[in-house]
């Protein structure tokens, strides 16, 4: 059984996606990557890759909230940035968002995301 996860307290899907998507069978969550956007304006938060990073983190939390699961559920995320020079200063951020039960991770240097934002972070999830 796959539910399609949707709060108006994390960014709209800017393409044809779904903020998350839980497959209620095996208990996992698939978020979509999130980006910088505040949810209510949709404007982008932050200037700073770290800046923009804390508000990604937001964002993922509430489309896991949502799904009815915690940072503390995430198995696997994926960090996007355009820049690998940002790497010290989001991971810094992240760390203050994951602090036990670290999840599974990978960062990847990217040429551009979407709204040319400076980092995207997807997850998965298990409850």
């Amino acid at each position: 059984m796959k539910e399609i996860i949707t709060t108006d307290k994390a960014p709209k899907a800017v393409g044809p996606y779904s903020q998350a998507v839980k497959v209620s069978a095996s208990t996992m969550i698939f978020c979509s990557g999130q980006i910088p956007l505040d949810p209510e304006s949709g404007k982008i938060i932050g200037n700073s890759a770290g800046d923009q990073a804390d508000q990604v983190l937001k964002n993922l939390s509430v489309v896991l909230h949502e799904a009815g699961a915690e940072l503390k559920n995430v198995v696997k995320t994926t960090v996007y940035l355009t820049s690998m020079g940002d790497f010290m200063a989001v991971n810094e951020v992240y760390a203050r968002y994951f602090t036990i039960d670290l999840p599974a991770r990978v960062a990847v240097e990217v040429v551009r995301l979407p709204k040319d934002v400076k980092v995207e972070i997807d997850a998965i999830a298990i409850i």
